[in-house]
């Protein structure tokens, strides 16, 4: 056996030592990052063979990932060695997969507390507000709820009602508060003369119909609870007439409560629980089918979160092995109707991935391709879907590196929000279990990074369905994993694909933080998705495939570059990515850089998994 040890020391230079098992030492000068063609020489300091062979011995003795930790702790503490460092047996591939151990194993020493999600019991009744009893009764109100007549009394049965028993006081609260019902308003009182505790009024704006207002309901129900520590929580709208499906408004309401219930407090050293155990549902019906609705939202928002966790896991941590890990988990709760199966690097090498094996070459973390198919029960599928999502768990943008203001390389953690999007969809999907849908779940996961190994501006890389790529900028990387996932999915006999990713900025700039953009040639896919997307109350905004712009695409050496010009980046990533879809096969690209990371909440939003669940469930017999 013999080891490598790159070691730095500001008065020795750059150094490579190599120490075989029985001890001895050679090491060779680096010059310029070039070997010196002198070759070993065995001339050195005593005191730094001494390290040197301590290090190695060290090394040698190396046969767990717990030993790794302890021994690198050791390492850097060493007075005479500066190290920028990576260890690897020559010629040996066990001792690559050791290196790679040990580097996730000791950066930062930081593992995450486990977090369950809220466990919070939903019920639908009918019963009048003025009994309810418990610690907080919160009503949704417009502008127009709020109307009073000639006497400052309301005009609204319920906020009547609930003002007649509090003897006027709820009206002069809000009148004292300034309470419009404008959308995001809210008051918190405490009164004698109810059952509950509290009431709340919240705004809903001039008019309440859409998913996202009733959403927003529940969260900020739910964070008005939490602040006033409530185990009993009410939610009514003053108005409900005129609702076309009540037993969606009230799984919407229940999504938007555990939501803005729930917080990730897996890396603060102190967290404060929720006291939030039973949520009543009042008003909007009762029966099997609120019951059915109110599950499902609970199954959504389970994926919504275990999505937020994702994007929310620092790259430290959450690296493409692990990522697969998690997928694999996914898998494995839900076994019944799903299977995982985790292509390695020399796995990609023989399905000829070699856009996606370039963008991973760099990092000391390998590659895992992740490739999870849901098989509905009880009978066969009539149509199968592709859901793909980028998986860049850290983005350094490469030998193009993120630098400035505004390059957000901090936040690079993020690119992997499609993939969380569809891992979410994934996790949910295995709960509701619909019938008639088969679904190819499908993420290239890796990091782009920087070093001698990675690939370089003005390389060559050629996809598996053969088309060749110059890369002309190795920060536009997500596509050249994306180009090979895709000819994977359609390789799996998929008839619709929609893949998801984070990926232009400029997208970002024409539609805001909160749209994500939609390219796709097919009206009739868009029709789907769009429909889906009114449902689950996220926006999207269809740009256009516009075909005239390919030609800053062409390369003189090459089948195309991988950027275009700087005008419609987001056009031009989305025809990229059209080279590599079967013609056949129906496609949609979401661009959501945007709407992937809250930068009020500073936390991720989990965008998408609830609109790829309803477009799924749209697909279903």
């Amino acid at each position: 056996m013999r080891l490598r040890v790159v070691l730095v020391k500001s008065n020795y230079g750059a150094r490579e030592a190599h120490v075989h098992h029985s001890g001895l030492l050679q090491y060779e000068d680096w010059a310029g990052g070039w070997i010196n063609p002198m070759g070993f020489r065995t001339r050195t300091t005593g005191k730094m063979v001494a390290i040197v062979v301590s290090l190695a011995s060290t090394l040698i003795a190396v046969t767990s990932p717990s030993y790794s930790s302890s021994f690198l702790t050791k390492l850097r503490t060493s007075p005479s060695l500066r190290l920028s460092l990576a260890v690897t047996p020559l010629c040996s591939r066990r001792g690559k997969l050791m290196a790679h151990t040990l580097a996730r194993a000791t950066l930062g020493l930081t593992f995450p507390s486990g977090l369950d999600a809220p466990k919070i019991s939903f019920a639908a009744k009918d019963i009048d507000v003025t009994e309810w009893k418990g610690d907080l009764l919160a009503v949704g109100v417009t502008e127009k709820d709020l109307a009073k007549d000639e006497n400052s009394k309301f005009q609204n049965s319920i906020l009547k009602n609930l003002d007649s028993r509090l003897g006027g006081l709820l009206a002069e609260a809000s009148s004292e508060e300034d309470f419009t019902g404008k959308s995001g308003q809210s008051t918190v009182v405490r009164l004698p003369g109810l059952g509950s505790k509290r009431i709340g009024l919240f705004g809903l704006g001039q008019s309440a119909s859409s998913t996202a207002a009733f959403r927003g309901l529940g969260e900020a129900a739910a964070t008005a609870a939490k602040a006033t520590q409530a185990s009993d929580l009410a939610i009514v709208l003053a108005s409900s007439e005129g609702l076309s499906a009540k037993s969606n408004t009230a799984s919407a309401i229940a999504s938007g409560t555990v939501l803005g219930i729930y917080e990730d407090s897996r890396y603060k050293s102190e967290s404060k629980k929720s006291a939030l155990k039973s949520v009543d549902i009042l008003g909007l019906g009762t029966g099997p089918e609120v019951e059915k609705k109110l599950k499902y939202a609970e199954d959504v928002t389970s994926g919504i979160i275990f999505g937020k966790e994702l994007v929310n896991s620092p790259a430290n941590v959450l690296t493409p092995g692990k990522l697969a890990e998690e997928a694999s988990k996914i898998a494995s709760t839900y076994s019944d109707v799903l299977s995982a199966k985790i292509l390695n690097e020399e796995q990609c090498k023989d399905l000829k991935m070699g856009s996606y094996l370039a963008v991973a070459a760099a990092s000391a973390n390998p590659p895992h391709f992740i490739h999870l198919i849901y098989k509905p029960p009880g009978g066969p599928a009539k149509v199968k879907l592709g859901l793909v999502g980028k998986g860049l768990t850290f983005d350094s943008g490469g030998y193009n590196i993120k630098t400035g203001p505004g390059c957000s390389i901090e936040l690079m953690k993020f690119d992997m929000g499609g993939s969380a999007a569809v891992l979410g969809a994934a996790k949910a999907i295995g709960q509701i279990k619909p019938p008639g849908v088969e679904v190819h779940f499908i993420v290239a996961a890796c990091e782009n990074m920087i070093s001698g190994t990675g690939v370089r501006p003005g390389d060559i890389v050629t996809a598996s369905n053969g088309k060749t790529i110059e890369v002309n900028n190795t920060d536009a990387e997500g596509r050249l994993t994306l180009a090979d996932a895709l000819v994977y999915a359609c390789n799996q006999g998929v008839e619709k694909i929609v893949d998801l990713a984070t990926l232009t900025g400029a997208c970002v700039v024409a539609l805001g933080p909160s749209i994500a953009g939609v390219f796709t040639p097919s009206d009739d896919l868009a029709k789907e998705v769009f429909a889906a997307s009114e449902l689950s109350g996220e926006k999207f905004w269809r740009l256009p495939l516009e075909e005239s712009y390919w030609e800053s695409m062409k390369s003189g050496i090459a089948d195309m570059v991988n950027t275009g010009g700087r005008p419609g980046g987001s056009i031009s990533a989305a025809l990229f990515l059209k080279q590599f879809v079967d013609e056949k096969v129906e496609w949609m690209h979401i661009d959501m850089a945007g709407p992937v990371w809250s930068d009020k909440k500073r936390t991720a939003t989990g965008f998408g998994v609830s609109t790829l669940v309803e477009w799924v469930l749209k697909n279903s017999a």
